[in-house]
């Protein structure tokens, strides 16, 4: 049956700009400056995508409101959002560890994060089935103290936080299966019981030294942290193993009010910072594993926030699977490389890539019964 699925976009968002750089430091001028990774190209790809298609056709596009100061000051310090204020008003600048920004990138940051309080908001109230909000800059590594990797404000922590100050006893799952570790999103959580992390990401990819399979809370939180740090080359049963294996079965035992997926697409193959082998129906067997538990679960609530992908060429199509899946929609469009990349060797479980599923899976028993 056919879902109201909400889509937040807004063209502003996509004039975002990082500047031409790479991921190296720029300063040394070995080599020639290009445009940065995360760029507005694969997300416009998306959106273009998705209109020639007629799927926009059927989904309910939504305002953007940007966030309120009140809003990030949920989750950010207040020397931090001054800093970044003032230098977006300012032009450029970097607000963290591989976090450049240009001017007006404040603006445009609060109505990423706005994208995702409505979104969560207006899937709580039931007036949307689910949603999927295309925004950027991405938020999922950004910290309460600074930016980081091309994020800037902490979309998804964001939106938790203004939905908790309504519903103070709400219970959230955020499932992030961008190939980065979602560290902010880890970091404002990691003393709380109300809601679990869980991140599947590639092993010590980005940031270094995060992601953890034994990073798992602290405190009230000890427990409601998982980490799925996957091998490189981690392909089709690798992902939807971890889903059946681990995440399904923690969202039946912490039973959430919620579902957010942190919805990056750099687990793709052909992208150029993460060496995983998915492809776009892998990504819709995913999408439609948690609907299915949302279902079960938390009466179908699920939103989907864009963070990561940078393959121009790939992101669009494993979108667009995910996005018809939520809408319960089917195009005509059909992507030429996913069989192809079903066929590749090392698509089936590897006993190395079980033994890190196997390890995720005894942390189910920290979580205590709801």
């Amino acid at each position: 049956m056919k879902k109201k699925t909400g889509f937040y976009y807004h063209e502003l968002c996509m004039w975002h700009d990082v500047g031409s750089r790479c991921i190296f430091d720029a300063a040394q001028l070995y080599y020639q400056p290009k445009v940065a990774y995360e760029n507005p190209e694969t997300k416009r790809r998306l959106k273009n995508l998705l209109d020639v298609s007629g799927v926009t056709d059927g989904l309910k596009s939504m305002p953007a409101k940007a966030a309120s100061l009140e809003d990030l000051l949920r989750i950010h310090h207040t020397s931090y959002i001054e800093k970044l204020q003032k230098g977006s008003e300012l032009g450029a600048g970097e607000s963290g560890e591989g976090a450049p920004f240009s001017k007006g990138a404040f603006e445009i940051a609060k109505l990423s994060a706005g994208m995702a309080i409505s979104a969560v908001d207006q899937v709580m109230s039931k007036t949307l089935d689910n949603a999927y909000c295309l925004g950027r800059p991405p938020g999922h590594h950004a910290q309460a103290h600074q930016g980081n990797g091309f994020c800037l404000l902490a979309n998804i922590p964001i939106a938790i936080m203004a939905a908790q100050a309504k519903h103070p006893k709400m219970r959230v799952v955020v499932v992030d299966w961008d190939v980065h570790h979602g560290n902010g999103t880890e970091e404002a959580f990691y003393d709380r019981d109300d809601v679990l992390t869980i991140s599947i990401h590639h092993d010590n990819n980005f940031p270094i030294d995060s992601g953890a399979i034994e990073d798992t809370g602290e405190g009230k939180g000890k427990g409601y942290n998982i980490n799925i740090p996957l091998p490189a080359g981690s392909g089709i049963d690798a992902y939807t193993g971890v889903i059946d294996q681990v995440v399904v079965p923690a969202i039946e035992k912490f039973q959430p009010d919620l579902i957010i997926v942190a919805c990056g697409f750099d687990a793709a193959a052909l992208d150029p910072l993460g060496p995983m082998i998915i492809n776009s129906s892998c990504f819709r067997k995913m999408t439609n594993k948690l609907m299915r538990i949302a279902d079960k679960v938390t009466d179908g609530r699920i939103v989907f926030v864009h963070e990561g992908g940078y393959s121009e060429s790939y992101v669009p199509f494993c979108g667009l699977a995910v996005i018809e899946e939520l809408s319960q929609q089917t195009s005509l469009v059909i992507d030429p490389l996913d069989k192809e990349i079903s066929l590749w060797g090392q698509q089936d479980m590897q006993p190395h890539q079980q033994q890190v599923i196997n390890a995720a899976k005894a942390l189910l028993n920290n979580i205590k019964p709801a």
